[in-house]
């Protein structure tokens, strides 16, 4: 792909299947987009270039087809760099997510994501500098905000707020302290 093409993809309008009632991923393969402000534009192989995917507002709570869907949608599924899952049904942050080393943003807010922990894998994005997980669970624990600042360090933005200098000094802070704490608790 030429510099030129490869432009054209890395601004291209979303691939938008939201609103479309999908429970499984596997239900999005046969299904088309829905028509935004922009066309979507399409390559020789009829598969679009965008790097944006929207999923959201449907009832998916597995992503295990995730990489077949980016696939078949996208004329370069590696350069994946916002991903819209917000307002469904997923319980767990899946390990397939990791496998988006593009990915820049990612909205899982409105989801049932109840184990904070889950989050950490995510630090292993290293483009990855905006995420949305309110609306869920794990927003409830008190450390919430600290603890997703604390492993994705490279964040800029949480739930459509800046993560500031101070923020994020505080949340090294606050991680360095709880990992004393169980190492402590790990001794006795």
């Amino acid at each position: 792909m030429d510099d030129s093409a490869k432009d054209e993809s890395m601004h291209g309008a979303p691939v938008d299947l939201s609103f479309k009632n999908i429970i499984s991923l596997k239900d999005t393969h046969a299904l088309e987009p829905n028509s935004g402000l922009r066309p979507l534009k399409r390559n020789s192989e009829m598969k679009y270039l965008s790097c944006a995917l929207r999923l959201n507002n449907n009832d998916i709570t597995d992503l295990c087809d995730l990489p077949t869907t980016i696939k078949i949608f996208l004329a370069e599924p590696s350069h994946l760099a916002w991903l819209d899952l917000s307002f469904n049904k997923i319980t767990h942050i899946a390990e397939v997510l990791c496998q988006l080393q593009e990915l820049r943003l990612l909205y899982l807010h409105g989801n049932n994501i109840c184990i904070l922990s889950e989050v950490d894998m995510l630090g292993t994005l290293p483009h990855l500098h905006s995420i949305t997980l309110h609306g869920n669970v794990i927003e409830t624990n008190k450390s919430y905000r600290s603890h997703v600042i604390s492993v994705l360090p490279q964040l800029k933005s949480m739930d459509f707020s800046a993560v500031t200098r101070n923020e994020r000094a505080l949340a090294k802070i606050w991680h360095q302290s709880n990992k004393h704490r169980k190492s402590k608790e790990s001794l006795q």
